[in-house]
């Protein structure tokens, strides 16, 4: 890791406290984000928070909403970008991609809410627009889903079976020590 790397924090939102959502994994996603945090902004490599909005006054994400606010943990600071989005993908109708090719920004560490969601959709494009991508497995997490039989998975499944779909096809996947390590390693 260097500064050519990017860390992208996606949707770490108050919507996500909602109990709509069920049962979640990984309760110290957000601690080991607000951890890669620190060392990204004590380096002065490039953050970017990605937060996702809605059209629809009803939606969490509807930014009138308290759900549309990102989290205290991993609040953006002056000079960190902030892009909203209205799909998955972080890429998708917004300006993301071309400040990081104009950066000289090569790599990308990915981060956020929820893991099959926009960070599983994220990281696929991330990988297939060129750039080295790595999601960090336990900076991210998953709520569990009722597939179209009516078969409920839990979240710990979804979670694993997506990091699953995503490693050395689209990213390499590490944990945050393992992310740390070879940051130490590289510096």
């Amino acid at each position: 890791m260097n500064k050519n790397t990017a860390l992208i924090i996606i949707d770490v939102q108050e919507a996500f406290e909602d109990e709509k959502w069920g049962e979640r994994n990984n309760l110290h996603a957000e601690v080991n984000i607000s951890r890669l945090l620190t060392l990204w902004r004590e380096k002065g490599w490039k953050v970017i928070h990605v937060q996702h909005t809605s059209d629809n006054p009803d939606s969490l994400f509807f930014p009138n909403n308290s759900g549309f606010a990102i989290k205290q943990s991993v609040q953006p600071e002056d000079g960190e970008d902030v892009i909203t989005k209205k799909v998955n993908s972080s890429f998708i109708g917004t300006n993301m991609e071309k400040p990081l090719i104009q950066q000289d920004i090569s790599t990308v560490v990915i981060t956020g809410l929820t893991t099959p969601h926009c960070v599983a959709t994220t990281t696929r494009m991330s990988g297939n627009l060129g750039f080295l991508t790595y999601l960090v497995s336990d900076a991210t997490a998953a709520f569990g889903l009722t597939d179209q039989r009516d078969i409920y998975y839990d979240a710990e499944t979804i979670h694993n079976v997506s990091l699953a779909t995503l490693h050395d096809e689209f990213a390499t996947v590490l944990s945050t020590e393992q992310l740390l390590d070879k940051t130490r390693e590289e510096s």
